[in-house]
């Protein structure tokens, strides 16, 4: 990557649950150049695995997505945001419960900002869902990197037990669901279904 190119890259930042799924789900996408777990939208400055998980620190599972507006816009990334998880539950994502489980879009701009909330308004009016989209849009703020640990946890862990009966199931539903937006190499990475 040059100097150049990466001026021309983006970033984008999602809480869709635990941060596992979603990063997995967004490094699947052509056109995400790189995705860290991380922490986003607390009060405490540098906060832990344990800390975070303790439902104390404000700040949810988030994923920063550097990615390439020339090959995936916002507005798919959006798309891919709202259809990897239910965007209509509460502090949860299936039996993950607590406000670092929230669903969120933290904008970094004004643009960002208005098509979150233009997508969050017409899916809502849409009946896209049972259920009214609860969905928080906020600013960015500080991004905490999560443990290394946590950094690509699917991929080097496919077989462990969350990865293989929560994980690999919702990555193989969003994978035909966006079958022409995945890397070329997504098709052939580990199947687990």
């Amino acid at each position: 990557m040059t100097a150049n190119q990466s001026a021309n890259y983006e970033k984008a930042t999602f809480g869709t649950g635990c941060f596992w799924c979603t990063e997995a789900v967004f490094e699947s996408l052509d056109g995400v150049i790189k995705s860290v777990s991380g922490y986003e939208g607390g009060r405490n400055p540098n906060p832990t695995y344990k800390e975070v998980c303790s439902g104390t620190t404000g700040h949810a599972e988030c994923v920063e997505i550097t990615y390439d507006p020339s090959v995936i816009t916002y507005q798919e990334l959006l798309e891919a945001f709202f259809r990897s998880h239910d965007p209509t539950t509460l502090n949860r994502q299936g039996a993950d419960v607590g406000t670092q489980y929230r669903s969120v879009i933290f904008y970094h701009n004004d643009e960002q900002k208005q098509l979150a909330e233009t997508a969050k308004d017409e899916l809502n009016k849409a009946g896209a869902y049972p259920n009214p989209i609860v969905t928080e849009i906020s600013p960015a703020e500080t991004f905490y990197e999560a443990e290394a640990y946590h950094q690509d946890y699917f991929a080097k862990n496919p077989n462990q037990g969350y990865c293989a009966f929560v994980i690999a199931p919702k990555l193989d539903k969003f994978r035909k669901v966006f079958k022409e937006k995945l890397k070329p190499q997504s098709d052939s990475v580990i199947n687990h279904g």
